[in-house]
């Protein structure tokens, strides 16, 4: 269920990795997604779904992620279309979209919720007035990834975040527009992180004839 950093257990954990590979992660595919889906909402779990959801349209980092406040995603009584965090490691803000079916499963999880729009929209389990931990949302993403047939080992919170950025980069091929919504500082650490090399070059420019 995560830890307090106020449990005085916590100094003594090892490191999340440790023991673990650790190493790029595969993005999910537009089939696993929805797989993920069916499982979160077979087993009713509004708030799992919605953090899947903006997880994967955010495209940010599990720690900018999980201390998302109400007030990020809501105006008025609706979701918003768009929102704008600051990130934890660079100390600059990054925008990213809302579409319609992530708007609908937060407003279904907000709503059950509640809340005041200065709480964070996943409070922590175990905090009062807390979030949830980075720990708790790696757990569970080895949980949904597990949940449909996939390995632990390849997958993890940096799948979320690259899944749409890499539809986007294969789609389009334009990275300048992938670092912008990735919130990289540098083009160079886009490349690296997307993993694009030289067939990926190639087969973009065969698709253009002259």
């Amino acid at each position: 269920m995560g830890h307090s950093h106020y449990d005085p257990v916590i100094q003594n954990r090892p490191a999340w990795n440790v023991g673990k590979a650790v190493g790029t992660k595969r993005p999910l595919t537009q089939k696993q997604i929805w797989a993920v889906r069916f499982f979160l909402d077979r087993e009713g779990r509004l708030r799992d779904r919605a953090l899947f959801d903006l997880a994967i349209d955010s495209k940010l980092r599990g720690c900018d992620l999980v201390k998302i406040k109400i007030s990020d995603l809501i105006s008025g009584e609706d979701i918003r279309t768009r929102a704008i965090v600051t990130q934890q490691k660079t100390g600059r803000p990054v925008q990213f979209e809302l579409t319609a079916d992530v708007r609908a499963s937060l407003l279904q999880w907000l709503g059950a919720r509640r809340g005041a729009v200065s709480d964070f929209a996943f409070p922590s389990r175990v905090d009062d007035g807390g979030h949830l931990s980075t720990r708790q949302y790696a757990r569970l993403v080895d949980e949904w990834v597990s949940a449909i047939g996939l390995r632990r080992a390849e997958y993890g919170t940096h799948s979320l975040r690259r899944t749409k950025a890499s539809m986007i980069y294969k789609a389009t091929g334009n990275l300048r527009a992938i670092q912008i919504l990735l919130g990289h500082t540098k083009i160079e650490n886009t490349v690296r992180y997307l993993g694009v090399d030289v067939e990926d070059a190639l087969v973009l420019s065969e698709r253009i004839e002259i």
